[in-house]
């Protein structure tokens, strides 16, 4: 696969307040470092039209005073709450390579003592470890995307991503350090990945690299913009699949697994077995035991 081109911008904002309550991953804010991602998978939801990202699949754009921004806007921040890393690309792909600004927003977040989530397909997060060894004194969690742990399978699914065996091995080297580390298995494509084999060995193989949580999705989002590439890259990898998702979903945004129910209950009994949990407990700030009492 070709390497994407990098654009320097520069933008006003770094740090977006989650609104609501985050169930899914326990977010108080978000931050994307990189707008476009070189792993480039066929079913990424930031194609989508309303996310107005033009030139996805050509280039990736860098903010460049992000680390200006960060180092602005944390200390002044009153809530200290979960800052996530990879909502919209992946914070560990080959412009982070060059350009380093994942590594550099870690160090000054460790530096205002705030809790992290990573999210991602590399095992690029290594380079890292000894920062979010630092941050880990207040929390930090790192989530490895695994949707299949068919090596060929993956290649035409995430065709710029470290395989799945790179990425369950980051993640048993950071669970061997300390830090919480689990699956996110999302999506699991329809007619593609939901088959019970397929569900098993995620599970078997996360459960053997320490992973202290799964989260699952059984199915994908699909809408405009996204849509159509998703299903150009059906026709090219997996002929007939297309036509099966036009005459099963239509136009529906989540397209479910088949048999969701039944996989569903598969997940829960297998990972109820090997003592996985299937949520993610809350983040709780530590209290500062040196701080004095007032009585």
């Amino acid at each position: 696969m070709e390497r994407l081109t990098y654009r320097e911008v520069e933008v006003r904002g770094i740090l977006n307040p989650v609104r609501g309550e985050d169930d899914w991953f326990g977010l108080s804010y978000n931050m994307n470092l990189y707008r476009g991602c070189e792993h480039q998978c066929v079913y990424c939801d930031t194609r989508s039209a309303c996310y107005q990202i033009e030139d996805f699949n050509e280039e990736v754009l860098v903010k460049i005073n992000a680390l200006t921004l960060l180092e602005d806007v944390l200390p002044r921040k009153r809530k200290v709450g979960v800052i996530g890393f990879g909502s919209m690309n992946d914070p560990y792909t080959t412009a982070e390579d060059q350009y380093g600004l994942t590594g550099k927003a870690l160090e000054i977040v460790a530096k205002y003592r705030f809790p992290v989530h990573i999210i991602t397909k590399s095992d690029m997060v290594l380079k890292d470890l000894a920062t979010l060894q630092r941050i880990n004194q207040v929390k930090a969690r790192v989530s490895f995307t695994v949707t299949t742990t068919d090596e060929a399978l993956a290649v035409r699914l995430e065709p710029g991503a470290p395989s799945p065996a790179r990425r369950l091995a980051a993640m048993a080297q950071l669970a061997d350090a300390g830090i919480e580390t689990g699956v996110v298995m999302m999506p699991i494509l329809p007619f593609i990945e939901d088959t019970p084999e397929n569900i098993e060995a995620i599970v078997l193989a996360a459960a053997a690299h320490g992973a202290a949580y799964i989260i699952p999705s059984f199915g994908v989002t699909v809408r405009e913009g996204q849509r159509e590439h998703f299903y150009r890259k059906l026709d090219e990898h997996f002929p007939g699949v297309r036509q099966k998702y036009e005459r099963t979903f239509g136009s529906s945004y989540f397209c479910p697994a088949r048999n969701y129910s039944q996989l569903e209950k598969l997940f829960n009994d297998l990972c109820a077995q090997y003592g996985i949990p299937t949520r993610l407990s809350p983040y709780l700030p530590k209290q500062d035991i040196s701080q004095p009492s007032l009585f």
